[in-house]
């Protein structure tokens, strides 16, 4: 029937939307869809679902030559022994790294067991590199719920979304560099959270190089309009 076709589509968008506005509102402080204002206008690049060996490393090559720190969200289970080096890195060339989820199944989480598993994954990230992520969570693609926010309390974390649209899915048709440069900057503004991804929850050797030819692409079309970066959290101090 029709009313279950648009049921399902409303559903279907409650992932890319700042919803549901209520549980973000009653969370205050502690959800984060985009950044303050700054007197120099500025745009926050954050990268999800890595470490990625095949195209983390090609991204970090391209932001330290741009000069220019991001944020990255890493998923506990692609933090091993081979990206382990990938993770120093982050550290050592002044981005802000923090915690994501692979499934929306931390969403349905006790907030003793959420907040134990996101310490877990702290743990991890801070015994293959020596410093800790920053108290930022951004769960897979969106979900939160209520439990969710009262474990970020316990550990006094904070959600991180990402600005309206800005971001490199694009309803089912192939990422490619410029579409996802092209979305970014026909909406970018001041204090906007863009969210693209240089791993794959599902595929962790995955190549994402549409990720690099869009960043590739953004960086100087964004500073030509005035734009400088920043992270979402403050990297650990050297």
């Amino acid at each position: 029937m029709w009313w279950i076709a648009i049921v399902g589509g409303l559903i279907g968008l409650a992932h890319i939307l700042p919803v549901p506005f209520l549980l973000d509102a009653a969370a205050g402080d502690r959800a984060v869809w985009r950044m303050p204002r700054r007197s120099t206008p500025t745009i926050y690049l954050t990268y999800d679902d890595g470490p990625n060996p095949t195209t983390t490393p090609d991204l970090l090559d391209l932001l330290r030559d741009q000069q220019v720190g991001a944020t990255f969200f890493l998923i506990d289970r692609h933090v091993t022994d081979e990206t382990a080096p990938l993770v120093r890195r982050m550290f050592a060339e002044g981005h802000a790294v923090a915690l994501h989820s692979h499934t929306r199944g931390y969403m349905v989480m006790s907030p003793s067991k959420l907040a134990r598993t996101l310490t877990a994954a702290a743990n991890r990230i801070e015994s293959v590199s020596g410093a800790r992520p920053c108290h930022a969570f951004r769960p897979h693609a969106g979900w939160r719920s209520v439990t969710m926010y009262a474990a970020l309390a316990k550990l006094d974390y904070r959600l991180v979304g990402w600005g309206w649209m800005l971001w490199d899915w694009n309803w089912y048709r192939p990422r490619t560099g410029l579409a996802t440069s092209s979305r970014i900057l026909s909406r970018a503004s001041d204090g906007d959270i863009v969210v693209m991804h240089d791993g794959d929850e599902s595929a962790p050797f995955a190549d994402q190089q549409q990720t690099i030819d869009a960043s590739r692409l953004l960086i100087p079309a964004l500073r030509q309009r005035g734009f400088a970066f920043g992270t979402i959290c403050s990297p650990p101090s050297a």
